[in-house]
């Protein structure tokens, strides 16, 4: 048999590596019931005699989406042995928060696409989905007042403020080429990461684990949250449409000072910085530019150094989650940080 057949065949019969997608669905059957319940919570909320909020958020609900966050809520919650069902209620919560950010977030990045869909303000326009998403945050934090902890609704309150500031100071870094790693991890930290964190803090809290465990799990969710963003960000110049939801490229179209980006312009020669203001500060882009703004970005190892940075913060997290309890939902929920960074393998 030839030496290359033969190692074709070898590599076709070896078992697959675990990949992100099979962590979640790991993940999401040790958390059947309890997902089958946040669902049952997420869509009686939705419910309004006013027809076009239930069409309008059920539109949003019904395009799936992985359900990371709430996960991370029902699992340390799990993880410390929580018998009660508030962390139905929380969980629900924070799946709603990220819902109403994601039809404000469309609106004001324009969006056409959202997991793969169109996007709720193509289909019924922009005033809709603002308002659509005023009501789904007040029904998340109805769920936080029905659950009866005030430390919980004290950490999702403040993750939500925390959201919007990263909104706008994400605002202030578009199309600024003179944005810096620091002013951007800023942002990712508040506008991604936040809501990790308080999901996995919400789990930790009302399942009465101590204050060093607590803070490690609100740790391991915010240095989770801020790994799979900057993969995130590199799968837009890197990935596909089906790894995103979205179309690739559409964070450079709209002039996004991701990681990617703060690292080529950093790193460009002199005579390319007029490329990164035109295509990025001025927002002058021909159809060639996004192949050659991916070249300078191989070039200068933006894209590799983007996803190294990811590696270190998931290590971060890894590290935190020592303090949770051994067990089934720990090694799902460790898995979960290790696989993510696979997503642009």
């Amino acid at each position: 048999m030839p030496a290359q057949l033969a190692t074709s065949l070898e590599m076709a019969a070896a078992p697959r590596a675990p990949d992100f997608l099979d962590a979640v669905a790991r993940l999401r059957a040790l958390l059947a019931d309890d997902l089958d319940a946040v669902n049952a919570q997420i869509l009686s909320r939705m419910e309004s005699p006013v027809q076009l909020i239930p069409d309008l958020a059920g539109h949003l609900v019904k395009a799936g989406g992985k359900r990371i966050r709430p996960m991370l809520t029902l699992a340390t919650a799990r993880a410390f042995a929580f018998t009660g069902d508030d962390h139905i209620k929380l969980a629900a919560a924070v799946e709603l928060i990220h819902g109403a950010t994601l039809l404000h977030d469309d609106v004001v990045d324009g969006s056409s696409l959202r997991r793969g869909a169109r996007t709720a303000n193509v289909i019924w326009g922009n005033k809709e989905s603002v308002l659509v998403g005023d009501f789904v945050f007040s029904r998340a934090f109805e769920l936080m007042v029905a659950a009866g902890n005030l430390r919980v609704l004290q950490v999702l309150s403040r993750a939500s403020s925390v959201i919007a500031e990263g909104e706008v100071l994400q605002l202030t870094t578009q199309k600024n080429i003179d944005t810096k790693f620091d002013t951007y991890i800023d942002v990712v930290e508040a506008k991604t990461a936040a809501l990790f964190a308080g999901a996995a803090h919400a789990g930790a809290i009302i399942s009465g684990a101590n204050a060093r465990a607590e803070q490690a799990l609100a740790d391991y969710g915010r240095y989770f949250g801020v790994a799979y963003q900057l993969i995130d960000d590199a799968l837009d110049y890197a990935g596909f449409d089906s790894d995103l939801g979205k179309n690739v490229g559409d964070d450079f179209r709209e002039g996004k000072m991701t990681l990617p980006v703060v690292y080529a312009v950093a790193r460009a020669r002199d005579e390319e910085k007029s490329f990164w203001r035109r295509v990025i500060a001025e927002g002058r882009q021909t159809d060639a530019d996004f192949e050659q703004a991916v070249a300078l970005m191989n070039r200068d190892d933006a894209i590799a150094d983007t996803v190294a940075c990811a590696r270190k913060y998931a290590d971060r997290a890894l590290n935190e989650l020592e303090n949770a309890p051994d067990g089934d939902f720990k090694d799902a929920l460790s898995n979960l940080v290790k696989t993510s960074l696979s997503r642009i393998a």
